[in-house]
């Protein structure tokens, strides 16, 4: 049986969200019906309401359920730059590189297609934006920016970002900050309050959930224009509500509050030191990319590294035939060959950035999963580098 070490694209359903889905299944009621059906789904609705807001330290009503991350952050990104036009023109938008694609291209829509002036803030060498880069930029466009977005955490190569620094900078300027903590979620504490954001987006199927359903976390104080009409069932979206999706969410988010969930997320750290170690090990010419845990904050299941010479799809082809499911980059964008747009904005030589693979690490992944892996990699690397790296460009 192949192992599973993309848990970054997606993780399996945890028991508890399965069992949650299968009970809910049988409901037959809309939840916006006033008829005692149609009440009883609301009421399994309100109550996976009550249970992501209180996973991600939120109110009830500033959780609104969405189809997953992508819209929750283009709800986000649009919603909140046309809100922000009502009482002035605003026309800027601050986004870190780097980001994921479901950001990047709305806001480059917006660029295209309502007029935006997007400034890029740069990344480091380890994928942090620094507060100091965000103060610039907010001072060279005062009282013309609409919002900030950034990433909690880096989805390719696992950064965690001085979020709280980041949102206070831009509090002074009174902007909102949109995090995109998709990949944070469960791994990393993320709060709505805490973190003091406008607004938060999560998918339910990074911790466990079922895919096809997220949140976006919209604190009470900021307002965004819907992209969905039609029936105002939610603060922030139109549509008939998934309960079934909702109560899987609700029981993965109920299970990190879990003892047994802190315990998993320590053992990851400690299979994520033991893949790093064993990586340098048996291929000493692999560079890992993003922070090293010693030094900075890095999520506890990633691993992303460059092997030089190398193209990254034949390494993943090459483990895949050896059994392993790991990954080049986003699974948002895999299958396209290009060259990572993280590590080009890390400064990550493009020759270098082609021979990337991400190995992320989640429920059921094991030491002896992670030894099997590093005893595999040095003939997988040795049979991609004789290959050597595709001619023309990516």
């Amino acid at each position: 049986m192949p192992i599973y070490l993309d848990h970054a694209a997606t993780t399996p359903l945890v028991p508890e969200a399965r069992e949650a889905i299968v009970a809910a299944l049988d409901l037959v009621g809309n939840p916006s019906s006033i008829h005692s059906q149609g009440q009883d789904a609301r009421r399994v609705l309100e109550e996976a309401r009550e249970a992501v807001a209180a996973s991600l330290d939120a109110d009830p009503v500033e959780v609104t359920f969405t189809s997953g991350g992508t819209e929750s952050i283009n709800l986000a990104v649009k919603g909140l730059h046309w809100r922000r036009q009502a009482d002035a023109p605003r026309p800027v938008v601050l986004a870190a590189t780097g980001e994921h694609h479901a950001t990047a291209d709305a806001v480059e829509w917006l660029e295209r297609h309502e007029g935006a002036e997007v400034e890029w803030l740069p990344i480091d060498s380890s994928g942090v934006l620094s507060p100091s880069v965000l103060a610039e930029a907010l001072a060279r466009h005062e009282g013309r920016v609409s919002l900030v977005t950034f990433l909690w955490a880096n989805n390719e190569v696992g950064t965690v970002q001085p979020v709280r620094a980041l949102v206070e900078v831009a509090a002074a300027h009174d902007v909102p900050v949109h995090v995109d903590a998709v990949s944070a979620y469960g791994y990393v504490p993320v709060g709505l309050h805490a973190s003091g954001a406008a607004a938060i987006s999560v998918s339910a199927h990074k911790i466990g959930g079922p895919v096809g359903v997220g949140a976006l976390l919209l604190a009470r104080r900021w307002e965004v224009e819907p992209l969905i009409h039609g029936g105002a069932q939610q603060r922030a979206r139109s549509g008939t509500q998934d309960v079934v999706g909702a109560a899987g969410f609700a029981a993965a988010a109920r299970a990190l509050a879990m003892p047994s969930h802190a315990s998993f997320v320590e053992g990851l750290a400690a299979l994520r030191d033991r893949l790093i170690a064993g990586l340098r090990a048996a291929v000493p010419d692999a560079v890992l990319r993003g922070p090293d845990p010693a030094d900075g904050d890095r999520l506890p299941g990633n691993v992303h590294a460059t092997f030089p010479g190398a193209e990254g799809d034949s390494l993943l082809f090459l483990l895949d035939m050896a059994g392993f499911s790991v990954s080049t980059g986003s699974a948002c964008t895999a299958g396209v060959p290009e060259t990572s747009h993280v590590l080009l904005a890390m400064g990550v030589p493009e020759d270098d950035a082609r021979g990337a693979l991400r190995f992320t690490l989640g429920h059921g992944t094991t030491a002896a999963d992670v030894d099997a892996l590093v005893a595999a990699l040095p003939a997988a690397y040795a049979s991609a580098r004789a290959a050597g790296l595709a001619a023309g460009p990516r």
